[in-house]
């Protein structure tokens, strides 16, 4: 439910939603590489970054930052996302981590973004 809620908002891609095992909810969040530009368009940044290059900036976390909030909004506070982290890469069926019919691989996400999954827990 949460990642069909920030998968709505215009920069968002994908998202995965982390957190068994863990003190609490956090999520790995892809932008739209359809979107981003147009965004950073809008914001007089230049056009052609990569999300691998914007995912820091200030303005895009407080962007998405604002989309978790809202997406927030449709659970209890002990299922609300506390922490995301944004990638400078997309989940597809060409690298493995979406099957044909658009589904997440799991497994393999986590697999691969591990590192970033103990980030979020970490600070």
């Amino acid at each position: 439910m949460l990642e069909d809620r920030l998968r709505s908002h215009r920069l968002v891609s994908q998202c995965i939603v982390v957190g068994d095992q863990r003190p609490f909810i956090g999520a790995l969040i892809t932008l739209d590489e359809e979107a981003l530009p147009q965004w950073l368009e809008s914001k007089g940044k230049p056009a052609d970054q990569t999300a691998e290059q914007v995912r820091e900036d200030p303005e895009l976390k407080a962007e998405i930052d604002a989309a978790v909030k809202d997406a927030n909004k449709a659970v209890s506070q002990a299922e609300a996302i506390k922490k995301f982290t944004i990638l400078g890469t997309d989940f597809t069926e060409d690298n493995g981590m979406l099957t044909p019919s658009l589904k997440l691989k799991r497994a393999v996400v986590m697999k691969e973004f591990g590192n970033e999954v103990d980030g979020l827990y970490a600070r």
